[in-house]
């Protein structure tokens, strides 16, 4: 059964929109909680300014821990969890909240490595100037590593596209859901070769726009 394009090209747009939604939705929230658990990685680490071998190894824990498991496979692990907190496993934030528990592990990852390349000289600089750690980490850690952040987490965005087309599989809307209903399960191979290149443009777009901003905050 071909899909009637006339009638089919609202739901592309649809399905775009959520892509765009889960995306840009797990990547603010992603962002909020792994760079706070990067920078509490990286403060905890021995001889730095609140170290805490306890929580430096449970933290690290945690990561490997989480990391590795392929996401679709975490997807349907936690669906209860997910059915608990948002009520169903079926529709766009039902895919965001496995998304950003997923997303922010390794966006933690990616601060602590961008932290770790900052000269500790900064930081004995301003210990030395008598600044708290708190206004270490405000004025001197995230300012320095900010450049390159940006470059991480435009990384990290092209993985939440992917991560959305595989939520889409499992009744998470979005494009995934699309080329898996209409092009997939009804081997209708134009509605895949349009989801693709829609997939293939919003990676384009979200590198260049990660590229664009980090060469503004590395010349500075």
């Amino acid at each position: 059964m071909q899909v009637d394009w006339q009638t089919f090209w609202p739901r592309i747009v649809e399905a775009t929109g959520e892509t765009i939604f889960m995306v840009i939705a797990t990547l603010i929230l992603g962002s909020i909680l792994g760079i706070s658990i990067g920078l509490l990685l990286f403060v905890t680490r021995k001889g730095n300014i609140l170290e805490n071998k306890l929580v430096s190894m449970l933290l690290n824990l945690l990561i490997n821990f989480i990391r590795p498991i392929p996401f679709i496979i975490f997807l349907v692990a936690i669906s209860p969890l997910t059915r608990t907190l948002i009520g169903t496993t079926i529709g766009t934030w039902a895919a965001v909240f496995p998304m950003t528990i997923a997303a922010s592990f390794g966006i933690a990852r990616v601060v602590e490595n961008n932290l770790i390349s900052i000269d500790p000289g900064v930081i004995e600089a301003a210990k030395a100037m008598g600044a708290s750690p708190f206004q270490i980490i405000f004025t001197v850690l995230i300012p320095e590593a900010l450049g390159p952040l940006i470059l991480g987490l435009t990384f990290v965005t092209v993985g939440l596209i992917d991560f959305s087309a595989m939520a889409g599989t499992v009744g998470g809307g979005g494009l995934g859901h699309v080329a898996m209903t209409y092009g997939y399960q009804r081997f209708d191979g134009s509605v895949m070769i349009v989801t693709v290149v829609l997939l293939i443009l919003l990676v384009q777009l979200a590198q260049w726009l990660g590229n664009t901003l980090s060469r503004k905050f590395l010349r500075r």
